[in-house]
């Protein structure tokens, strides 16, 4: 009789972290996960898309360029925005509310008559765009234990993958069966899609309950909270590590859709092709980093993964023209190592910030660090005109130091409880 309880005890030990976030939670990840998949599928198709906007609107790199840094960073704004809505009404509702934003601009996006027009709906767009990411981090990273929760973020980041996937076999469907001018209408226009995803939340994700224990306690404003006192040092380190891992990041899925077809001379088959294996390589990029973020830790897995990628970014343009086989190989390693650097911000911005500012912690950080990065885009797009395009990109490296340098003032929380 006595070796029942034992036994219980035991399965659940080796109970997998999916199971044990209980019928709620998963649901819970689901939403997060979803979401956060089809915010990828939004942005991506604005990067798939640079060229043809360009020629309809009649403008050129540094304008289209321009696009996508509006866009991020706007969702700097959105960011901010989100985590302290979420911090004051509650994780799912502002899941919710980020989720409507992002897929109405992005089918606004769709019917843009001018460049301006679309460039205003960009900085919408990037609002809702901006508060997704955070919140649904926090959603998960509040439900799952502690020994688990750089794996379980990874899986949540990998939808950015699935996300990436999704938007290439649009893009290769779209620029097939219409033309041009019309393909890059179509694709913004599936963006309103998403909002499909606000009738389950609404019906079946509920907010954490250590969310809703430190609801009821007194608190401040969680915004002056992390840019005062002893979290100063903690918002604009990791702030700094988000801009470095991002930047980096921006500047190589920004413009190598541009790369591929203008400089390589791919046809959108064979640009989609390339993309694939990068996608294929971000998406175990993400599963492993998570891994490895619980058994290394965070401060070291984040300079592991920084400094391959920086390697894997040069290697990529030093691939010389005509060896288009050797660039669909390095392929694989650079959307590996550049995507895993994501996979621990979910877990190690939980892990840095108190539960009642935590959202708003985790999605200034990341989302400044995404606007600041944005500006890579940008840079590129006017330097490509001096020096080339792979070049240019190469810049994005500059990114991966910067992020290992804010590493050295940040601690390491692996296995903390932020149930308090």
């Amino acid at each position: 009789m006595s070796s029942m309880p034992a036994g219980r005890a035991a399965v659940r030990v080796q109970e997998g972290w999916f199971a044990a976030l209980g019928v709620k939670g998963r649901r819970a990840f689901r939403a997060a996960y979803a979401g956060y998949m089809l915010d990828a599928f939004d942005l991506i198709v604005l990067t798939l898309s640079l060229t043809a906007i360009g020629a309809t609107f009649s403008v050129g790199t540094g304008a289209t360029g321009a696009l996508s840094t509006v866009t991020l960073s706007a969702s700097a704004i959105g960011g901010v925005l989100g985590g302290v809505l979420a911090d004051r009404i509650g994780r799912a509702r502002t899941l919710m509310l980020s989720v409507a934003v992002y897929s109405l601009f992005t089918f606004l996006s769709g019917l843009a008559t001018s460049y301006e027009m679309l460039l205003v709906f960009r900085v919408f767009q990037g609002i809702g765009f901006g508060a997704e990411w955070g919140v649904g981090a926090v959603l998960v990273a509040e439900l799952v234990r502690p020994e688990s929760r750089g794996r379980a973020l990874g899986v949540v980041q990998s939808a950015w993958a699935a996300g990436w996937a999704l938007a290439v076999v649009a893009y290769l469907i779209a620029f097939e069966v219409f033309a041009e001018g019309t393909a890059w209408r179509v694709l913004m226009c599936l963006g309103i899609l998403p909002a499909l995803l606000i009738l389950y939340v609404r019906s079946r994700v509920e907010d954490p309950e250590v969310f809703r224990s430190a609801e009821k306690q007194e608190t401040g404003a969680p915004l002056r909270e992390i840019l005062s006192g002893p979290l100063l040092r903690t918002t604009l380190a990791a702030s700094v590590l988000a801009t470095g891992i991002q930047g980096g990041y921006y500047a190589m899925f920004t413009w190598i859709p541009t790369y591929l077809k203008d400089e390589r001379d791919l046809t959108v088959v064979g640009t989609s092709g390339y993309l694939f294996v990068v996608i294929a390589g971000a998406f175990l990029g993400y599963l492993t980093a998570g891994f490895v973020h619980d058994r290394l830790g965070r401060r070291r897995t984040f300079a592991l993964f920084a400094a391959l990628a920086g390697c894997a970014l040069v290697l990529y343009f030093l691939v010389p023209e005509g060896a288009n086989t050797a660039l669909l190989i390095v392929g694989f390693p650079l959307g590996f190592f550049a995507s895993g650097c994501f996979s621990g911000f979910g877990s190690y911005l939980a892990e840095l910030f108190p539960t009642h500012a935590r959202a708003t912690g985790g999605g200034f950080c990341y989302n400044v660090g995404r606007g600041v990065g944005a500006l890579f885009p940008g840079i590129i797009g006017f330097l490509a005109a001096a020096i080339g395009l792979g070049g240019a990109i190469a810049f994005g490296v500059f990114g991966y130091v910067l992020a290992i340098c804010a590493l050295a003032v940040l601690p390491e929380t692996a296995g903390r409880d932020i149930a308090s």
